[in-house]
């Protein structure tokens, strides 16, 4: 029996969502993050000679996946020192402010019940902004990378 492309040792076909994916487009000249912005031209396609790791360490050394790795970086590092600090200024002022903290604001919500309330809020705010930054700024580029590595990986007994 023959294996499928994406199947495991049993021949079970894996779920692959990217491997079905249409191929216009792909695999002609251009290489590494071909339809990616930044991206390293190269041929796509099974190298010879070289084992999945080389490709691998080829892969992430190419300007493309470093552009990949800015942007994440650049959003992740200033949201979470962000976040932080909030949250920080939050326990602060709620151990050392009390008298701030317990001062109403409507009936019987006070500053800290806001704040704390604040807390969660900025939590569904940020995720909701990473979700986003990774959609418009990142997934395309990261798809392109996984698909050419996978094209150069492709026939390469691991």
């Amino acid at each position: 029996m023959e294996k499928e492309a994406g199947s495991d040792a049993a021949g079970v076909r894996l779920v692959d969502p990217w491997y079905d994916a249409p191929v216009s487009g792909r695999g002609g000249p251009g290489g590494i993050g071909r339809g990616s912005p930044g991206g390293v031209p190269g041929p796509v396609g099974p190298r010879q000679g070289l084992s999945a790791a080389d490709i691998y360490v080829e892969v992430q050394r190419s300007e493309a996946f470093r552009e990949v790795r800015r942007r994440y970086r650049r959003f992740v590092f200033p949201a979470v020192a962000a976040f932080l600090l909030w949250y920080l200024a939050y326990v602060i002022a709620a151990t050392t402010a009390s008298g701030l903290m317990a001062r109403p604001v409507v009936g019987a919500v006070n500053v800290a019940m806001v704040a704390g309330l604040g807390q969660f809020l900025t939590t569904f705010l940020l995720t909701w902004a990473y979700s986003r930054h990774a959609r418009l700024r990142r997934d395309r580029a990261a798809l392109d990378l996984r698909w050419d590595t996978q094209e150069m990986t492709r026939g390469i007994t691991r």
